[in-house]
């Protein structure tokens, strides 16, 4: 017998942190992810996405966090600088089940490229998948190039780094989506 029978929501939790993977839960988890978008989901690769930047790359996740306690990676994105100067961040990927929390992706994106630019960037590119373009341009990013990349149509793209300062934290907090309080409602006596 149900003593509720309205549906079932799937839990948003209350923060969220961006930051630079340190611990090896999260390197396991940016893997994690990475597999499930881009292999299962999006079916890039066939079993596994890793490759030799990752040898090189600087992990960063967004992970869930419970009273302040971090729980799981549901964000990912790499950066590597290829030659001095020239900085590139890829596999950008959000859970399916926290893509509704809006700023993920943007604050993803945020903190690879404030932290390259720490680190010396003076030119940053992606390539960015064509249905993620409108989220980049706001971001101000520009398109250089249409390319192809495993068999789908990517752009390269640079960002603006003017509106990228340099902030060299390694996390930073994001809000999630928070409950509407009510007001409460004073009964007539």
């Amino acid at each position: 017998m149900l003593l509720y029978d309205a549906p079932i929501r799937t839990f948003i939790p209350g923060e969220y942190r961006i930051r630079l993977a340190s611990e090896a839960w999260e390197r396991a988890g940016h893997h994690r992810l990475r597999r499930q978008i881009f292999c299962a989901e999006q079916g890039i690769f066939a079993d596994d996405d890793a490759d030799a930047i990752d040898e090189v790359a600087t992990t960063i996740v967004a992970v869930t966090c419970i009273a302040a306690a971090p729980q799981e990676v549901v964000g990912v994105v790499r950066i590597h600088e290829a030659e001095p100067g020239l900085w590139w961040g890829s596999r950008l990927g959000v859970d399916e089940a926290h893509r509704r929390v809006g700023r993920l992706g943007a604050e993803l994106i945020r903190m690879a490229v404030c932290t390259a630019n720490e680190r010396g960037c003076r030119t940053f590119l992606a390539h960015v998948q064509v249905q993620n373009l409108s989220l980049f341009r706001r971001l101000h990013w520009e398109s250089l190039r249409e390319v192809d990349l495993h068999g789908r149509a990517h752009h390269v793209m640079r960002v603006d780094l003017a509106h990228y300062l340099p902030h060299g934290r390694d996390t930073t907090s994001l809000i999630g989506r928070q409950a509407v309080a009510r007001p409460m409602i004073e009964r007539a006596a």
